[in-house]
């Protein structure tokens, strides 16, 4: 991406270094920016802001090992990536989770997964016929 980007997501993260090498290596994305409350990474289709948490509040959030997946948000975002196994033996690597159940879309298929701090998201892999 050239310049600030159209779109993108902002996650705040009680652990933001690990949070965004997660990203990078399971999404396959490069770092653009990093500064003392957030790292930028980004594809040429998405760019995740990884904010970490005030130590204030970061030291009262407790995250297991390995992480409780958290389900309960109004908001999931979703990547495509080359091929969801690769994408899912670079989660195990990195303490996150790519879930078993598929489903099929129009020209995609998709799962749910969990990054290294528990927060849900969803993968895509295009299918035959779709570049």
């Amino acid at each position: 991406m050239s310049g600030p980007a159209a779109a993108g997501v902002l996650i705040y993260a009680r652990h933001r270094d690990a949070l965004a090498n997660f990203y990078g290596r399971v999404l396959g994305m490069q770092p653009l920016h990093r500064d003392e409350n957030l790292t930028v990474i980004e594809s040429p289709q998405l760019q995740l802001v990884i904010h970490a948490i005030p130590e204030a509040i970061a030291g009262q959030i407790s995250i297991a090992s390995p992480p409780v997946r958290r389900e309960n948000a109004a908001l999931r975002f979703f990547a495509t990536v080359p091929s969801i196994a690769e994408a899912a033996r670079a989660a195990r690597t990195l303490g996150g989770q790519v879930f078993d159940e598929r489903w099929q879309g129009p020209g995609f298929a998709v799962c749910n997964a969990m990054d290294c701090e528990g927060n849900v998201f969803q993968l895509r892999e295009r299918t035959a016929g779709h570049a």
